[in-house]
């Protein structure tokens, strides 16, 4: 079965985030957590069609408590108020949905994609909400931003492809690259390879992403996840294309 970039970001090995009644904790935990629960169940490496919302509320149990998720959050500055529950079904979905993990079926369907579903010129902008959760910067006014590529120096190979990282920064890259690695298993320093400034970096690092897993790069039993078998110099011509 072909996953996108975000299935083997399993919950083990995963730092969790302390409970919080924010929107901030329903989107990390929705795709750091209950997501990568999902992609691993037999239903979805079946092929055959789902109901999300049915697969995640028993992930949802094991990890919080019925009172936690019934306690409300605010939606933005519009006032509204939603469960815990209901905002990490949302998350969910949505990030199924914007990072090309699962294939929406409509009514709340979904099966896991297949390689027909990747095209290397996919620049499906990224939901703005998902970007300015994760970046450095809660108040993020655009998608421009620095698409980088770090991996540590007992990995790195010289004419040859070894394991990469590709990510995305809204805000200073080897700050977003040291908070990363901070409590990762290795004594190494993390070596920035590359980094390039583009608009919608959301959009462009998923690109790439979608091209590098379409070519067979992406590491499925790497301890984290965007880690591809590659070499700057397929990266960097991956950014051209795109940029052109």
């Amino acid at each position: 079965m072909y996953r996108s970039r975000h299935s083997i970001h399993r919950a083990e090995i995963t730092v969790n985030k302390p409970f919080e009644p924010s929107r901030a904790f329903c989107y990390s935990f929705a795709r750091n957590q209950v997501l990568p629960q999902i992609l691993v169940l037999p239903t979805v490496a079946s092929g055959s069609s789902f109901r999300l919302a049915d697969l995640a509320k028993p992930i949802i149990d094991a990890h919080l408590t019925l009172e936690q998720q019934a306690t409300m959050v605010t939606v933005g500055g519009s006032g509204r108020q939603v469960s815990i529950l209901q905002s990490v079904k949302h998350f969910v979905q949505q990030v199924a949905k914007n990072t090309g993990a699962l294939i929406s079926l409509g009514n709340g369907l979904f099966r896991a994609p297949t390689p027909a579903d990747v095209s290397e010129d996919d620049l499906a902008d990224a939901d703005l909400e998902e970007a300015v959760l994760e970046g450095d910067d809660a108040e993020a006014d655009t998608y421009d931003g620095h698409v980088y590529a770090f991996s540590f120096p007992a990995l790195i190979k010289e004419g040859a492809p070894f394991p990469i990282k590709v990510g995305k920064a809204t805000g200073d890259v080897d700050k977003r690259v040291e908070v990363q690695c901070k409590g990762s298993a290795t004594f190494d320093n993390p070596v920035i390879l590359g980094r390039w400034q583009v608009k919608r970096v959301g959009a462009v690092e998923s690109a790439i992403h979608k091209v590098l897993q379409s070519r067979g790069k992406w590491r499925e039993n790497a301890p984290g996840t965007e880690w591809f078998d590659t070499t700057i110099e397929e990266i960097q011509s991956i950014v051209t294309f795109i940029a052109n």
